[in-house]
């Protein structure tokens, strides 16, 4: 930190001097991601421009041995854009340009600063779209898509992020580039998997500035049913049955009558007052596959006990129902002071388990919450409303979440389905993996960043302690097996 100045003198030269903020008042806006309960004051903001750049610039940091932290638009909901106050924050937004869009080969060659939803409005006028679409799509950027494998809404029959990621280019911590894949789909068979271990690794082992996603014809017809249910038990039965009929909905989402409530309020519609949950499915296809579909949901969602049912005729009202899903946590954010929102996934069957796991939960904490998720893969979101202002608040919040993640684990799933570790459920990690696991993890770590400077802190609970890896151990004096001759 006493070197500051000297260093953000070597960036500028790197980068151009507007492009290295060391102010404190052009830092602050730095000092989180999108969870806000946990900030801290980079060192200094670094915004490259291009991938020379960015070699550049680790390979400063890893000469003078100081930490980096990549970042993207910031919209991480575990804090793995967190800063360090001691380490560079990297932020790649300014690395926004579609390199080129290959329709014959059906993919699009991006830097990691685009906003999600540009490759499909890029891709739209040739029949084209990407599909993973997180709640955060028109700012999150496709790099912290990569980062954190997002997923969103059309997830559920589409894949998530790593299902749609062809190539990387990728920059270590020493300054290198490695280039993972190539322009085509299937460019990457037959290599060893890098792509999927960079895919979902919270910038622990590179910086992705460029990435090849595939891309997937437009579906001929979308049509969503919106489905309203008196209790949530009757929502719940209603997704293993549309599930267990072996249909595969675009996407399969699940609003409690708090998240209704909070939308109503922004969008001036109101639902059934009976309906204590809704479900929004949507189905896409051929027009007559859609209409036999929605036949057979809305008989099933009938014998679930369905209140009420309703099914788009036309593209605006299909995103006008769609509108209250996307808009769920802004409406959420205007009901109370502060909310804290985890990411847990658990068996489909497990669904009304777990609900009644945080209803016991709200009551020991004292805090309210909402569910708003995306059932179809049992990917939840509670929302935890709490008042940073009060005393304990934010401590009983982190709790309450804490509590659901290791319920989660507990009924035979996992940590999170799409948000990440980052240092939100880093000290969670032990509850889902083994020693050896986790061991394991922190090798790949080490393969990466032997000098532990790459988003340091996060995900692993303890330390690397990348020196230690592969040393020979000397105990009494004598190494393991002494009698034996060495060359």
């Amino acid at each position: 930190m006493a070197r500051r100045g000297e260093l953000a003198a070597r960036l500028r030269r790197i980068v151009g001097a507007q492009w290295v903020l060391d102010d404190e008042a052009e830092r602050r806006p730095y000092r989180c991601d999108g969870i806000t309960a946990y900030q801290a004051t980079p060192l200094l903001v670094v915004l490259p421009a291009s991938t020379a750049e960015i070699q550049a610039v680790l390979a400063l940091c890893r000469e003078q041995g100081v930490k980096v932290v990549p970042r993207g638009s910031g919209t991480s909901l575990s804090g793995g854009a967190l800063p360090l106050e001691d380490g560079v924050l990297l932020v790649t937004s300014r690395l926004c340009a579609i390199v080129a869009m290959d329709v014959e080969n059906r993919v699009a060659r991006v830097q990691c600063g685009v906003p999600n939803i540009r490759i499909s409005e890029a891709a739209r006028p040739f029949g084209l779209c990407y599909m993973p679409d997180p709640s955060s799509q028109m700012i999150s950027t496709i790099g912290g898509n990569v980062a954190e494998n997002s997923g969103g809404v059309h997830c559920l029959k589409y894949g998530m992020t790593s299902n749609h990621v062809v190539g990387l280019e990728a920059v270590l911590m020493s300054g290198e580039v490695i280039r993972l894949g190539g322009a085509f789909q299937g460019a990457a068979d037959g290599e060893l998997d890098l792509i999927g271990l960079l895919t979902g690794s919270e910038g622990l082992l590179a910086v992705v500035t460029e990435i090849t996603v595939r891309l997937v014809p437009l579906p001929e017809a979308a049509r969503v049913m919106s489905m309203g249910f008196a209790s949530v038990e009757d929502a719940c039965r209603c997704v293993g049955a549309i599930i267990g009929a072996g249909i595969i909905p675009a996407g399969l989402e699940f609003m409690d009558r708090k998240v209704l409530n909070a939308v109503a309020s922004l969008l001036r519609e109101e639902h059934d007052p009976r309906t204590a949950a809704l479900l929004l499915c949507e189905l896409d296809g051929t027009a007559a596959e859609i209409d036999a579909l929605i036949d057979r949901v809305r008989g099933l969602a009938d014998q679930a006990g369905a209140i009420d049912i309703r099914t788009s005729r036309t593209e605006e009202e299909r995103e006008r129902i769609w509108r209250s899903r996307k808009l769920a946590f802004s409406a959420i954010g205007k009901m109370c002071k502060d909310y804290y929102c985890t990411d847990g996934t658990i068996p489909r069957n497990r669904l009304p388990d777990i609900l009644d796991r945080m209803a016991e939960l709200s009551r020991t904490y004292g805090l309210d919450y909402a569910n708003c998720f995306h059932a179809g893969d049992g990917n939840l979101h509670p929302i935890i409303m709490y008042d940073a202002a009060r005393p304990g608040d934010l401590d009983k919040a982190e709790a309450f979440g804490a509590d659901v993640l290791r319920a989660c684990v507990d009924m035979g799933g996992v940590l999170s389905g799409e948000h990440g570790v980052g240092v939100e459920k880093r000290d969670l990690m032990t509850h889902q993996f083994a020693p050896a696991d986790l061991r394991q993890q922190q090798v790949l770590k080490c393969a990466f960043d032997p000098g532990e400077l790459l988003n340091p802190g996060k995900v692993f609970p303890t330390p690397c302690r990348c020196a230690e890896f592969g040393r020979m151990h000397v105990r009494g004096g004598e190494m393991r097996f002494p009698d034996i001759p060495r060359f």
